[in-house]
C-alpha cells in the first residue's frame, strides 16, 4: 500500500489559491525525492495540464524547482526563505526535538513530532533510532488524515468529543482512508486510545509497520501535537508495547508541560 496517496486531500472550489495550496503541500509530502507532475496530478486529484500551469508558475516564482536529470519537482528556495521568516512565530519544532531524540535513542526505533492542522496531521521531526530495520512510512512534512497514523489517532481520540464526532460524521462512506478505518473501526480503536492513554496503528497503513503515538496537548487542554515511534510489529507489539507506551505518555506530558506557557500558534 503506498502511504503516499492518503497524503493529501483536495479542498472544495476552484480558487487557484486552493489548487496552489494543495500542490505545494502534497510536494512536501513527497519530499526529499520530488514527484513528477504526472504523479503529483493523481495525488491531488487534478488534470495534468492545470498542474503543470501551476508548478510552471510557481517555478517562476521560485516556489518550487525541477531536477533536470529526473524531471522530478521540488520545492523551491522561496519556500526555504518564507518558513524561515515564519519560524519566530510557529517555533514549536524546536522545543519538541529534545523529546524526539530522546525517544530514539531509548527505543532504538524512529521517533516523529506531528502537529494537528485541520482534519490532518504533519509530520515535522524525524529522528532514527539505532535499530537497523526501519520503517519509511512517515517522513517530514508528510500528512494523513485523522485517525490513520498513530499520531493522528491519538489526536482524534482525545479531541473535544463535539468535534470528535464531527469528524466521524464526515466520513463518506465507504471512507477512501485505509482499510482498517472504516468510522466502527475508527470509533472501536479510539475508544481503546483512550483506555489506554496512547494509539496503536498495527500495521495499516504499510503491513508489518507499526507505530504507536502520544497526544501532546496545548496551553488549553487541547490535543494539537503528537509524539510517535515507529517500527517492525516484533519490536511494538506486546509485551513490549506497554513499556513503550508508557515512555511516549511520560515524555508526551514533558512536552504538554513544556508547551503550557506562552500561547504558540
Amino acid at each position: 500500500m503506498n502511504a503516499a496517496r492518503y497524503a493529501v486531500t483536495m479542498p472544495e472550489g476552484p480558487s487557484v489559491t486552493r489548487r496552489v495550496g494543495v500542490v505545494l503541500r502534497a510536494l512536501a509530502g513527497r519530499e526529499p525525492a520530488g514527484s513528477t507532475t504526472t504523479r503529483l496530478a493523481a495525488s491531488v486529484g487534478l488534470p495534468r495540464p492545470t498542474v503543470h500551469r501551476l508548478l510552471t508558475a510557481l517555478e517562476a516564482e521560485g516556489m518550487v524547482e525541477r531536477d533536470g536529470a529526473t524531471a522530478a519537482w521540488h520545492l523551491g528556495p522561496e519556500c526555504f526563505l518564507l518558513g524561515a521568516a515564519a519560524t519566530a512565530r510557529h517555533a514549536i519544532a524546536p522545543v519538541a526535538r529534545s523529546s524526539v531524540l530522546r525517544l530514539a535513542g531509548e527505543t532504538g526505533e524512529s521517533a516523529f513530532f506531528s502537529v494537528r492542522r485541520g482534519e490532518e496531521t504533519v509530520c515535522l521531526l524525524r529522528e532514527d533510532g539505532s535499530f537497523p530495520i526501519r520503517s519509511h512510512v512517515l517522513h517530514e512534512g508528510i500528512r494523513f488524515p485523522l485517525g490513520v497514523a498513530s499520531a493522528g489517532l491519538a489526536i482524534l481520540a482525545f479531541l473535544p468529543e463535539g468535534d470528535r464526532s464531527a469528524y466521524l460524521r464526515s466520513l463518506p462512506a465507504p471512507t477512501p482512508l485505509p482499510e482498517g478505518h472504516s468510522g466502527a473501526e475508527l470509533e472501536a480503536r479510539i475508544e481503546e486510545t483512550r483506555r489506554r492513554g496512547f494509539a496503536v496503528n498495527p500495521g495499516l497503513i504499510v503491513p508489518g509497520s507499526w507505530g504507536i503515538g502520544a497526544a501532546v496537548f496545548d496551553r488549553h487542554g487541547e490535543p494539537r501535537w503528537a509524539l510517535s515511534i515507529t517500527g517492525i510489529e516484533q519490536r511494538l507489539a506486546p509485551p513490549r508495547q506497554a513499556e513503550l507506551g508508557a515512555l511516549l505518555m511520560r515524555e508526551a506530558h514533558v512536552l504538554s508541560t513544556r508547551m503550557a506557557g506562552p500561547a504558540r500558534s
